[in-house]
């Protein structure tokens, strides 16, 4: 039976490279999908890996309707095996309803993948209504990891260096943006609970106040 299938972690987990891995995989096996993206760094119409792995995607923008455009696609000759929907966590609730139609009613295997949680650790609508409606979700295995070494389980925005817990949802960026620019590093919950970011936690070292005091 198709599925719609969540595959959720934290920013820097690896979930475009499993993205592209399943459309290789497939792929090679003569199938034919359809990749759709949303707010990919590469730019519009792309989905990326941080490893540099690049392919052409479908732009779902405000108001795309995945339903509308599959039927139309396939009413005119044009194949599909499966759906890849990379970024799932911008899409809006309705959207996500579209992808579960996919599913039911044109017997199509949907493979999400998204963020789970913002900068303020609060359910994107996107992947909320993924969680309520997909047959499976799985959490990616391969470990993003906070600054102290312990896994990374929260995605904090930054600014300068320093997290930021007000502003926009989405606001896109990456794990490697310059300390200048409005960036995004995964910590663990204690340290996004403290709002300690790497450079926050080197600027916390190199404080005399935090250093040892000689004894008298």
């Amino acid at each position: 039976m198709p599925e719609l299938v969540f595959f959720s972690g934290t920013m820097d987990c690896g979930k475009s490279t499993l993205a592209l891995q399943i459309e290789h995989n497939r792929s090679a096996r003569g199938l034919q999908g359809m990749i759709f993206t949303r707010d990919d760094r590469a730019g519009a119409g792309k989905l990326s890996s941080r490893l540099g792995l690049v392919t052409d995607a479908v732009e779902a923008a405000d108001g795309f309707d995945f339903y509308a455009y599959l039927v139309a696609h396939l009413s005119k000759g044009g194949r599909c095996d499966y759906v890849i929907a990379d970024e799932a966590q911008f899409l809006a609730p309705g959207q996500i309803d579209q992808l579960a139609r996919v599913v039911d009613d044109l017997e199509l295997d949907v493979f999400a993948f998204g963020i789970t949680t913002d900068f303020r650790s609060k359910l994107f609508p996107g992947s909320q209504r993924l969680v309520e409606l997909a047959d499976r979700v799985e959490v990616l295995q391969v470990e993003a990891l906070c600054w102290c070494g312990a896994r990374a389980t929260h995605n904090a925005r930054t600014i300068g260096g320093r997290m930021v817990v007000e502003g926009a949802q989405v606001v896109v960026g990456d794990v490697n943006q310059s300390q200048d620019e409005i960036g995004y590093e995964v910590l663990c919950r204690r340290h996004h609970r403290r709002r300690m970011t790497s450079a926050s936690a080197r600027a916390a070292a190199l404080s005399p106040d935090v250093l040892p005091v000689a004894a008298p």
